[in-house]
């Protein structure tokens, strides 16, 4: 199971430290991870960060014979 959650407890309240003993964790939406072929539950207020893609923008950037670099937009 992949969950997004707050680092500071197992449960979804950052304020409850540590491992809380008989809570319930609302699970307040799902999430498709198409490429890596699984679902994630989200708790809470988190946030998520979007996916790279799949060949990096870096990749393009160059320095040509002058000096310049090229690729950057």
């Amino acid at each position: 199971m992949c969950m997004a959650k707050t680092h500071l407890s197992l449960s979804h309240e950052p304020t409850v430290k540590g491992r809380p003993r008989n809570f319930r964790i609302p699970v307040r939406d799902v999430r498709a991870s198409v490429g890596a072929g699984f679902l994630y539950p989200l708790l809470g207020t988190m946030m998520t960060m979007p996916g790279l893609p799949s060949v990096p923008a870096s990749t393009k950037v160059d320095i040509d014979e002058e000096g310049n670099t090229v690729g950057l937009f």
